[in-house]
């Protein structure tokens, strides 16, 4: 049976914690070529009034949707996403930040899509607002 058969709006279909450390950081701003110093410097961060060094908003944004395309393997894929970012995430240097990702099925569509609505957080607070990802299956599927 596909992932995307019987959904249920309200249904959990994916949750995970993501540790992110100042290491991750370097990395992605490897991968990316974004050095804003803001991503690896406490000083240029606190320079700048910020609370401390942050991760790339992109960086969030990925870890954000993986577990929605763990959950969906091979039997579909995003064919849409997009949040807003609401709060940084601040990455302290000994003890890294962790953002978990719960999604939930928001609607079920007649066209054989589903949305998923994201809730990231860090502690207590949503870092990622109207996080939402269309999720379809793969066409003659």
């Amino acid at each position: 049976m596909s992932t995307l058969q019987n959904l249920e709006k309200g249904q959990v279909v994916a949750e995970a914690t993501f540790t992110l450390g100042r290491d991750t950081l370097v990395r992605y701003a490897g991968a990316s070529g974004d050095f804003n110093p803001i991503h690896y410097r406490d000083d240029v961060a606190a320079s700048v009034g910020l609370p401390g060094v942050l991760a790339h908003g992109m960086l969030t944004m990925g870890f954000a949707v993986q577990p929605v395309v763990d959950w969906l393997g091979a039997d579909g894929y995003v064919s849409d996403y997009q949040v807003r970012f609401t709060r940084p995430v601040v990455v302290d240097p000994a003890e890294g930040a962790s953002v978990t990702v719960t999604a939930t099925v928001g609607a079920v569509n007649d066209d054989g899509t589903a949305r998923i609505d994201l809730k990231v957080v860090v502690g207590e607070q949503t870092v990622l607002g109207k996080s939402q990802a269309v999720v379809s299956p793969w066409p003659g599927a």
